[in-house]
């Protein structure tokens, strides 16, 4: 039920008033002075005030600048004579909803108080949703406390603030799309828009279109104007999402409005200026991109003003537990389940597993394990089918020879052929042998088979 105040120092339009909204089901509640309903409104936090523009003490406008000055501020319709439309435009200019003319009429009235609570359960709505944002994108908001992902969040502490473009790198699902509106929502842009294209998700043809908009007649079927994103965007974060996948073409566009700050819609003239922060994404090896000519090196310097290379999940076994319960707590709280938590076997399964879809595939493991598990608990039989785990009694071929097999020497050699098999990629090696990725480097440099590339 919403809550209006009604200010009026004059008894009967006071009166008035207040049947009127009652009888329509607000909560009503009366001043005789401005000074009085400030305290009712720093009390009562109301949705809607209305106001007398002219009383003794206090004016309705000075009111409207008080309340302007307010965290929670409510709707504001003034009250003026006929004569005096002239305070009434002017209290609007100073953030006055609407006004309301003497003699007052009911139908009026209810119809202009209705359109106040609309706005401002939306600008409220607005408000919670952008505090959401906020809290959810926050550091804190980051999940894992291994030193790989303190490294990365150090270094997003450390750039939030600066207008410097961002390179990240990592595999797909390691979260390079978080982290980039961690940066975002903890920098001074926080209040305007975030913006997020896959550049290799959109045909050549209308990548640009979405970037820098067109003008009508701009090519066929271009029969409106469309504002591209860097327009859209401006004062915010645009990110570029797998920019490997970028065509050459649009790469010269984008570095003119990085070097230029601004932008002409496809089929105009005129430019455009906008002030747009860059973040950009790939899972591709930028560098050997360039080689092979696909990337441009003008570019690639461009956007990496500050790199950040995100670790594959297998690469910070020691957050998986921490990662898991928060997918638990979000699915219990979607499903309306009460899981507990992940049995101990299980999770051993889950640190050791290689995880090539990385925080996305354990989000979706897990949110599948919690619409499913039978316990309060997640076990082993609710997660080995969707970590696609080899069964029991898997067969070898191996021959023993009579006068026995080194196991040890077995081993070595498992591990060296896994690693030429995975080009020397250590994490790849793991994964071929079903090992975590801690554990392979264990066995690996137990045997001596220390690895240059080893981070």
């Amino acid at each position: 039920m919403a809550v209006i105040i009604v200010i009026d120092d004059e008894p009967l339009q006071q009166d008035i008033l207040k049947t009127i909204l009652e009888d329509e089901g607000y909560e009503v509640y009366s001043a005789s002075s401005a000074e009085e309903g400030l305290q009712m409104i720093n009390t009562l936090i109301p949705d809607v005030v209305i106001t007398d523009l002219k009383m003794s003490g206090m004016s309705g406008i000075q009111l409207l600048d008080t309340l302007q000055e307010g965290i929670s501020r409510p709707a504001v319709i003034v009250i003026t004579a006929y004569g005096t439309i002239t305070s009434a435009v002017d209290a609007i200019k100073k953030g006055a909803f609407d006004y309301l003319t003497k003699p007052l009429d009911k139908d009026v009235i209810l119809l202009i108080v209705k359109k106040a609570i609309e706005r401002i359960e939306l600008l409220r709505e607005n408000q919670r949703l952008r505090h959401e944002l906020y809290d959810k994108f926050s550091m804190e908001g980051i999940v894992g406390n291994s030193r790989r992902i303190k490294e990365v969040m150090e270094v997003v502490r450390k750039i939030t603030a600066a207008n410097i473009t961002v390179l990240i790198y990592g595999e797909s699902g390691t979260g390079k799309e978080l982290i980039a509106r961690a940066i975002h929502y903890n920098s001074p842009r926080r209040t305007a828009p975030f913006t997020a294209i896959n550049c290799a998700a959109l045909p050549d043809n209308l990548i640009e279109s979405e970037l820098f908009g067109y003008e009508p007649g701009a090519f066929t079927g271009a029969t409106h104007r469309k504002i591209g994103l860097f327009e859209s965007t401006s004062g915010g974060t645009l990110f570029l999402d797998e920019i490997g996948d970028m065509p050459l073409m649009t790469q010269t566009k984008l570095l003119r409005v990085l070097q230029d700050k601004e932008v002409r819609r496809l089929g105009s003239k005129d430019t455009i200026k906008v002030d747009v922060r860059i973040i950009a994404a790939t899972n591709k090896d930028l560098e050997r991109e360039i080689e092979k000519a696909t990337f441009r090196d003008d570019l690639y310097y461009r956007l990496k003003v500050v790199t950040i290379r995100l670790p594959s999940l297998s690469q910070r076994q020691d957050d998986i537990p921490q990662l898991a319960q928060h997918f638990i707590d979000k699915y219990n709280k979607e499903f309306g389940r009460q899981i507990r938590g992940v049995e101990r076997s299980a999770l051993r399964l889950l640190m050791d597993y290689h995880w090539p879809g990385n925080i996305r595939q354990l989000g979706s493991v897990i949110e599948r394990a919690v619409l499913m598990a039978d316990a309060d608990v997640i076990t082993i039989d609710d997660i080995k089918d969707e970590l696609s785990l080899p069964t029991v009694g898997t067969t070898f071929d191996i021959e023993i020879p009579e006068e026995g097999i080194n196991f040890e020497e077995l081993e070595k050699a498992l591990l060296k052929k896994a690693m030429t098999k995975a080009n020397n990629v250590a994490a790849k090696a793991a994964r071929l042998l079903r090992m975590s990725y801690k554990t392979f480097w264990y066995r690996f440099e137990k045997f001596g088979l220390n690895h240059p590339n080893k981070p």
